[in-house]
């Protein structure tokens, strides 16, 4: 199963981003290989609008089944659970891979809707 995070760098050490579309990066963790990827988000840091959605795809076409961040707005999540990929909701302040641990010892809350509006900054 893989599995992404919102992150501000681009190592599992980096603190997890509080955006999911203007995210700086999306670290993606394999746990059937325990490995790490990871995905720059550059074309959507500026973006005018559409971020959501357009972060949301490059993270589906990276195969990812689960999505932890600790803000998605509405277009974001829908396109996220249309494709069954489970969505949760981290504090900030935790790494990659701290936020990974977390959804492995269930500590993390599951999100069935956004949690912030769309145009979020």
């Amino acid at each position: 199963m893989k599995i992404a995070v919102c992150t501000q760098g681009f190592d599992r050490q980096s603190q997890v981003d509080v955006r999911f579309g203007r995210s700086a990066y999306f670290a993606v963790y394999d746990d059937v290989s325990d490995s790490w990827s990871f995905i720059a988000n550059d074309q959507n840091l500026q973006a005018a609008q559409g971020a959501g959605l357009q972060a949301a795809q490059s993270v589906l076409d990276a195969g990812v089944e689960v999505l932890i961040a600790v803000n998605v707005g509405p277009k974001a999540i829908a396109a996220m659970l249309a494709q069954n990929v489970a969505v949760y909701k981290v504090a900030e302040n935790v790494t990659a891979l701290q936020a990974v641990q977390q959804y492995k010892d269930q500590k993390l809350q599951k999100l069935d809707q956004a949690n912030v509006s769309g145009h979020w900054v």
